[in-house]
């Protein structure tokens, strides 16, 4: 059975075997290997029957894929009549395909110098030649004389990206962007290629892709796994052990993304070509897009994430939001001769756990080339992916775009040279603080093959800063430790901004959203009031995450927890808009509960009056609870009634005592 690669650019990715050029189609595809053995020697640039033997000679050894007879025909046909263009044209492909460039840009000159009128493609090769070894002014030229000679639509787009290219490269490699890649050593390469690295957001986890042999596999002989790699104390990596459950001897599992505390892992997983996905696991056809979760130290059982994510085409390279609910992944067309049309799209689960129509990013980011290996920053507003459709240096360069106030995607910015060079840059992976980035390179100095790297990244290609915060979910009476669906709303805009489940057998979770905002946190538990309670996440890089305590009452008689999102002006009982993922809240639990009846007390500090305080806080009561019932629940089941600033919780001799002092409770009857 044939096994599918988890990335579309495997063979440059995964051990370099495809050369790493702007190339949209080989010569003998595009510029018509056919046409050229098939024509008849009248039609030939040359009327010398021994170079014509020997030019049909290379040709046969074309059919029989015996290149070295090939280019020895071919060479002796050149040589016999130094203005025959066709074998010259042959001689340039093969060199361009052994990767001899220097060697391909001479054979396409001579075919330029003949007859420049000919063969026109050859000039659009010889300038992407040229671009590839920083030729930039001769590839410009021959792009441009290449669109005065072109009308095939496809190509000259391909030129006019080639000459953008050339502008763009002729300026950034004169202005050199800080670059300092280390090898991330011994524990986590190997002599195996590594790549696609992720990592959790305290930067404490990190889990890649690696291909390992697997003799038993029919004709690849290999196959793809995670690993995974702890920090020590020290903060060194220590060594990377496979994946289990996930992991299996026959089918390639990789490019994944894990949730920002390490709980869900969404991967890619390929079917043989007889559609299997191993043992009782089904998809959707070619790669497709699973997910598994970690409860303790052990994965679960994968699961396809089903349509419409995942279709009859090819889906792989996901990146999971820090809000747990936005997926951003590639989606590629499956044709005969390979994976066309690679292009960003995003989905978005909602409360039921089904996933949105996916909807493809707009032309700020993909192109009608290819876009590979995103990944949306915890910061939910930056994106890094590569791509070969935008300006650069040729091949696949990585480059990063930035989300705008009305929802859309800033221009893709290149990340700039040496970051960027000739070759294929993939794999990116910027950490949670944003400081570092992570990478896969071949580069000489390595473990083998490809290997993972990271280095600082400088300041302008950053993320906004981003926090985390670290908790554990406990039942309040018996200590135990509870799953619970943990939820932070931005307080500003009322809009969910991230979101975990925490551990079943730990209670604990770990959370990753932007700093310099204030959020509203709820933690829900079936059998169990929800937990309410709002912070302030400063601005700056969190070098310890924020701690938190959740406990969590039972829904029993007298259970009370304070609604500590619940806003209102001040000596106003009118409720605010910041108040509503609260509400939401109360009511949801009201609605799950149907024989559950509540007490909402209203409390304030003791600034003013006694009477006004108690007749304010009678006040607020009936406005929730007027919210609730306008819900659809039984006002019969809710009692309101002001307390005033005779139940304090805290002092209020200072101003936080007081906050604390004015709030909403709901006390179980």
């Amino acid at each position: 059975m044939k096994l599918r690669s988890t990335s579309a650019n495997a063979r440059s990715l995964h051990g370099g075997w495809r050369m790493k050029a702007l190339r949209m189609l080989g010569l003998m595809v595009a510029a018509g290997y056919s046409l050229l053995a098939v024509s008849q020697p009248a039609k030939y640039t040359t009327t010398d029957k021994g170079a014509i033997k020997r030019y049909e000679s290379g040709n046969s050894c074309m059919g029989l894929r015996n290149w070295a007879c090939a280019e020895s025909e071919f060479t002796k046909a050149a040589e016999a009549d130094p203005r025959f263009i066709e074998p010259r044209i042959m001689l340039a492909d093969i060199a361009e395909r052994n990767g001899k460039h220097e060697v391909a840009m001479t054979r396409y000159r001579e075919v330029m110098a003949i007859d420049p009128e000919f063969f026109p493609v050859a000039r659009l090769h010889l300038a992407d030649l040229e671009f590839l070894s920083g030729q930039y002014a001769e590839a410009q030229r021959n792009y441009e004389a290449y669109l005065k000679q072109e009308q095939e639509p496809q190509r000259k787009a391909r030129a006019r990206l080639g000459v953008r290219n050339c502008e763009f490269a002729a300026r950034a490699i004169q202005q050199p962007v800080p670059f300092e890649p280390k090898n991330l050593g011994p524990n986590v390469n190997s002599a195996d290629p590594e790549y696609y690295p992720c990592i959790t957001a305290d930067d404490g986890t990190l889990m890649f892709t690696r291909r390992v042999k697997a003799p038993e596999i029919p004709v690849y002989g290999m196959q793809e796994d995670f690993y995974v790699s702890r920090r020590d104390l020290e903060g060194n990596w220590k060594a990377a052990i496979p994946l289990p459950v996930v992991n299996t001897r026959a089918f390639n599992e990789g490019a994944g993304t894990l949730s920002p505390d390490g709980r869900f892992l969404i991967f890619t997983k390929c079917a043989l070509e007889d559609g299997t996905y191993g043992g009782s696991l089904s998809g959707e056809g070619s790669c497709d897009l699973f997910i598994s979760r970690r409860v303790g130290d052990r994965w679960g059982v994968p699961q396809n994430l089903g349509t419409p994510v995942n279709s009859s085409h090819w889906e792989t390279q996901p990146s999971l939001a820090s809000d747990g609910r936005t997926l951003y992944y590639i989606r590629g067309s499956v044709a005969r001769d390979g994976i066309k049309s690679m292009d960003i799209w995003t989905t978005t689960m909602a409360d039921d756990g089904t996933w949105s129509k996916p909807v493809k990013l707009g032309d700020q980011v993909n192109t009608p080339y290819q876009e590979e290996s995103v990944q949306i920053h915890p910061d939910g507003h930056t994106l890094y992916f590569s791509s070969n459709g935008h300006p650069g240096f040729g091949g696949l360069d990585i480059f990063m775009s930035r989300k705008q106030d009305d929802g859309s995607w800033g221009p893709a910015l290149n990340l700039g040279y040496p970051i960027n060079t000739s070759a294929d840059e993939n794999s990116i992976l910027v950490d949670a603080i944003g400081r570092l980035a992570y990478f896969a390179s071949d580069r000489a100095g390595g473990e083998g093959d490809l290997d993972l790297y990271s280095f600082p990244l400088y300041e302008e290609a950053r993320p906004l800063a981003v926090s985390y915060i670290r908790g554990k979910v406990f039942d309040a009476a018996t200590q135990a430790p509870v799953e619970a669906d943990v939820q932070l709303f931005d307080l500003r805009t009322g809009n969910l901004a991230t979101g975990a489940y925490s551990d079943p057998k730990s209670g604990e979770f770990l959370v990753c959203l932007p700093a310099g905002r204030s959020y509203a946190l709820n933690a829900t538990a079936d059998g169990y009031l929800f937990y309410s309670e709002n912070y302030d996440v400063a601005e700056g890089d969190l070098k310890e995450p924020l701690s938190l305590d959740v406990p969590l009452g039972k829904l029993a008689t007298g259970s009370t927890i304070a609604l500590r999102n619940i806003f209102f002006n001040t000596a106003s009982y009118e409720l605010l808009p910041t108040s509503n993922a609260e509400l939401d809240k109360l009511v949801k639990l009201m609605k799950a509960n149907p024989t559950l009846r509540i007490e909402l007390g209203g409390h304030t500090d003791n600034v003013g009056a006694d009477a006004a305080n108690l007749t304010l806080s009678q006040q607020r009561a009936n406005a929730v609870r007027d919210h609730v019932v306008a819900q659809g629940v039984d006002g019969a089941r809710i009692t309101a009634k002001g307390y005033g600033e005779t139940n304090p919780v805290a002092t209020n001799d200072t101003e936080a005592g007081r906050a604390l002092n004015r709030r909403t409770e709901v006390t179980v009857l």
